[in-house]
């Protein structure tokens, strides 16, 4: 069993870490889209309810948490989206999203170098390094806990998703990060195994304590 692995299913008898704030960005509806409708399916509505259970499992160990927007529908820039994770002082950004697409399971994505937006740049390389790790705990933490009902894909950069390939290899809301931010696609809406997993309340469930567990980790990590 790993240190992480370790670190997260003892996130329950952890001591409380009320001084720090993490940052989540429920995916959508933002200047790209509204986000994936699959059948009964809206990635918009996944990303808004499981970001608020996992919200609720970080408040109750003490975590400050923002939300990139106040309710489901509300348009967010995805530049917006990141200056709110910055201007709050986030330890993290973390980023919620379904995918469609040939894939099943989870995938995350991170940023590796800067890009350049509306006359901005970034993110700075120590972020896009923090970003890494970011992504890379998240993962292995989560693989053990999901195991069984959804895989864990091997870990991307910006460049693999679709608007990152047409900027530079960065996603927008990284380039504006200035805190460690890293992406989640949760699942893949059109596979059957996929959907009806996260369609269904304790596979909501499961994937909220997933990431709140690999959250937990990440901040624990810092004090190390």
């Amino acid at each position: 069993m790993t240190k992480l692995l370790v670190a997260a299913l003892l996130l329950a008898i952890a001591p409380p870490i009320s001084a720090q704030v993490v940052c989540l960005d429920p995916g959508h509806p933002s200047e790209i889209s509204a986000g994936a409708v699959v059948g009964r399916l809206s990635e918009n509505h996944l990303d808004w309810v499981i970001a608020n259970q996992v919200r609720k499992n970080l408040e109750s160990e003490g975590v400050t948490v923002v939300l990139t927007k106040q309710r489901e529908d509300q348009v967010v820039t995805n530049r917006q989206r990141a200056e709110r994770a910055n201007r709050a002082h986030a330890l993290l950004f973390v980023r919620l999203h379904c995918d469609v697409g040939s894939g099943h399971g989870f995938t995350w994505y991170y940023p590796d170098h800067a890009g350049t937006k509306d006359g901005v740049t970034g993110p700075p390389s120590s972020i896009c390094e923090q970003s890494r790790k970011l992504a890379e705990t998240m993962n292995e933490v989560m693989i053990p806990l999901l195991a069984g009902a959804l895989a864990g894909n091997p870990i991307k950069t910006d460049a693999a998703t679709h608007v990152g390939s047409t900027q530079g290899g960065v996603l927008t809301g990284s380039i504006f990060a200035r805190v460690p931010t890293a992406l989640i696609e949760m699942c893949y809406l059109n596979r059957k195994q996929d959907a009806r997993y996260i369609a269904s309340q304790q596979g909501q469930s499961n994937m909220a304590k997933a990431l709140a567990a690999g959250i937990m980790a990440y901040l624990a990590q810092r004090h190390d």
